[in-house]
């Protein structure tokens, strides 16, 4: 065993404050990127979502594990992690981790602002930025169309301030998708965030199209359908032609579907284990679905 490779893991043992910086975060395999549209930066196509996985932590032991997938996220090259005010504590945690490991420059962190009023907003931005020890937030994105107007205008203020880098709006609910549309069609958004999976593919319609259009990147929730996608594998073997495309899991299967859509950008999986990063971070990685293999995945689960 290597010195690196040895520090690694005595670091995940022990939740080492200094882990992800270890040199063996450049050995590891890189991951497919694609472009933000508003400038061309480039982000790994797999990132680690915070929803209900990081909403409390009572106690250290209940950090432990998160901070190990922290680690390593950022050893495997993840930059992108998300949360919300409304996720409970998760802005918190995730704030205290990125420093426990020092890797906050390393990171592009996405957040939210989900209230009703210019004033609400005002303070729930500012506490993202006390949460999540930083001065200045990648992406920041109006949750679920609440205020939106308002809380976009905000937004723009800090963007051109230079504390954030990207503005951008989210939805997770069919029933928004006619207001998001419009909303779309009106405002100027570097990137959406939308619920879409295999069996849920509703927003492939019109909504995904739809950023292609406008110059949009998207940033993908949901991405296993709240969980009905793994209740209907559940027992069932992987097809042998999703070996065609280096997939050896349904999370795998189901995360190369979403993130080989030609305007995806990015899919957040929640991910609070390192062993989850280990297996939703190879999507990121080796062949790719074509149009035909998507219509094929289609077809497969449908039919269960």
């Amino acid at each position: 065993m290597t010195p690196c490779r040895r520090t690694l893991l005595l670091g995940l043992a022990a939740g080492a404050a200094g882990l992800a910086s270890q040199p063996a975060a450049a050995q590891a395999a890189p991951l497919h990127k694609k472009p933000i549209p508003s400038s061309g930066e480039m982000i790994p196509i797999i990132g680690l979502g915070s929803a209900r996985r990081y909403e409390e932590a009572k106690t250290e032991a209940d950090i432990v594990p998160l901070r190990e997938t922290f680690a390593r996220f950022h050893a495997l090259n993840g930059t992108v992690v998300d949360t919300a005010p409304s996720y409970g504590d998760a802005e918190a945690i995730m704030g205290r981790i990125m420093a426990d490991l020092n890797i906050r420059r390393d990171l592009f962190v996405c957040t939210k602002v989900g209230v009703d009023t210019p004033e609400q907003g005002r303070a729930q931005i500012a506490q993202a930025f006390e949460k999540l020890r930083t001065d200045r937030i990648d992406l920041f994105a109006v949750h679920n169309m609440r205020d939106i107007t308002n809380q976009l205008a905000y937004l723009r203020e800090l963007k051109q301030g230079g504390r954030i880098r990207y503005v951008g709006a989210t939805t997770s609910f069919d029933r928004q998708y006619e207001a998001f549309e419009a909303m779309m069609r009106r405002e100027t958004l570097d990137s959406i965030q939308i619920d879409y999976a295999l069996d849920n593919r509703n927003s492939a319609e019109r909504i995904i199209p739809l950023a292609a259009e406008r110059g949009m990147a998207v940033f993908i929730n949901l991405p296993f359908g709240r969980g009905s996608v793994f209740r209907a594998t559940e027992g069932r073997a992987l097809p042998a032609w999703a070996a065609e495309i280096d997939v050896t899991t349904w999370a795998q299967f189901m995360l190369k579907y979403l993130v080989s859509h030609p305007a995806v950008t990015c899919a957040v999986p929640g991910m609070a284990q390192a062993r989850y990063v280990d297996d939703n971070l190879k999507a990121a990685q080796g062949r790719m679905p074509d149009a035909a293999m998507r219509r094929r995945m289609e077809q497969f689960i449908d039919g269960l």
